[in-house]
């Protein structure tokens, strides 16, 4: 019988872990989505010291580790908070997650609409524990991809807009302080209006209300992160997001970078850094096949996962000139979006999806590791 994954409907935290199959995972926050270079170098001391030694970046902008138990869980916490990395008041990680377009500049509107919603946040309505608020408000926005159930990004015309997901259009302001207040507003608008029985603005059915007119178009999007050299450092990026703790430090170690910006696209930005560590285990080329695939941590690592995904995912980088998903279970954590190849995990066995998501109809289903093989072999070379 085919058990269904379990949707949780809540992120993990660091006050709040989430039990996985290695142990307990550990959520952190980066606030503004930064973390000093003592900083970095404390995570890969806890990772090690409570956990298992792995780091993970989330799809958004947030840092995790595995491995923690219930024993080392509480001296854990102890270390982040000394570190200035988990608040010590644990009604601070119930606020929205925050996430800020990765190049922002200090004082610019992305800046200051963060910093707007850290003082107001508590004005904020109480909600899910999923909703996620982006700050987007470069000429070009570049969170378009990445899961946000509120977003204030820059118009087609210039000016700002807040943005509820599943419209096409927002809402045009006038300034930051504007910005700030018509979220706060629409986030009350979104609970009165039954938000907690939808759980994320996407699913939500009520209709807008007259004051949040969606009748104001987005800015064209613009390109993530490239690798290598940025205006404000270097971009480094971790195969499927996942990095061992001394591979970290040992990066960190080998510049002369102060302080690095967490991604939603499995990537660091070493800000203020003129050179690419050279570490093994960090990708440093645009054209690695990597880049194209999106794998979750898999069986042993994911208690829903039936099947090990990263070790495939390795030995399939370069075989398809694609977009390439390979998802321990029909959630499709990893990625949300459709993949020109996708690899499900159901019950130990592989179920094979062409341009569609880890929960979308296979062309073949229940297939060993070598038999997926053999498919993907089959189509790569009648295409």
């Amino acid at each position: 019988m085919t058990t269904s994954p379990r949707i949780k409907g809540w992120c993990p935290g660091a006050w709040r872990p989430m039990a996985t199959g290695d142990g307990l995972l550990v959520r952190v926050r980066p606030p503004l989505g930064q973390l000093s270079r003592q900083q970095v170098v404390a995570l890969c001391e806890a990772a090690e010291t409570f956990g298992s030694g792995l780091i993970e970046l989330t799809s958004r902008a947030n840092v995790q580790l595995r491995g923690v138990s219930d024993a080392s869980w509480p001296p854990l916490m102890a270390f982040l908070i000394e570190h200035q990395l988990v608040s010590d008041d644990p009604q601070a990680e119930r606020q929205p997650q925050l996430m800020l377009a990765p190049a922002w500049q200090e004082g610019d509107d992305t800046h200051t609409i963060a910093r707007l919603l850290q003082t107001q946040g508590s004005e904020l309505a109480p909600m899910p524990g999923k909703i996620g608020i982006a700050i987007d408000t470069g000429k070009a926005p570049v969170l378009c991809d990445s899961a946000a159930d509120f977003r204030i990004e820059r118009s087609v015309e210039g000016g700002l807009i807040v943005r509820a997901d599943g419209y096409e259009c927002g809402t045009a302001v006038n300034e930051p302080e504007a910005a700030v207040e018509q979220l706060i507003r629409l986030t009350h608008w979104f609970v009165d209006s039954g938000g907690w029985d939808s759980g994320r603005m996407r699913r939500h059915t009520a209709p807008l209300p007259d004051w949040a007119a969606a009748d104001t178009g987005p800015a064209s999007p613009g390109e993530k992160l490239a690798l290598g050299k940025h205006s404000n450092g270097m971009v480094v990026g971790l195969p499927f997001g996942r990095v061992v703790a001394n591979t970290l430090r040992e990066a960190v170690s080998q510049t002369n970078v102060h302080t690095v910006q967490v991604t939603p696209w499995r990537r660091l930005l070493l800000k203020d850094c003129d050179t690419l560590p050279a570490v093994d285990g960090l990708i440093r080329h645009n054209s690695d096949p990597l880049l194209a695939m999106d794998a979750c941590p898999g069986a042993p690592y994911c208690e829903q996962a039936s099947v090990a995904t990263q070790p495939l995912a390795e030995r399939l980088s370069g075989w398809v000139e694609a977009s390439v998903h390979i998802s321990g279970c029909a959630k499709g954590c990893a990625r949300q979006r459709p993949a020109a190849l996708c690899l499900t995990g159901r019950d130990g066995r592989f179920d094979v999806i062409i341009n569609g998501r880890a929960d979308s109809a296979p062309v073949k289903s229940g297939l060993t590791e070598s038999e997926a093989l053999d498919v993907i072999k089959k189509l790569s070379e009648s295409r």
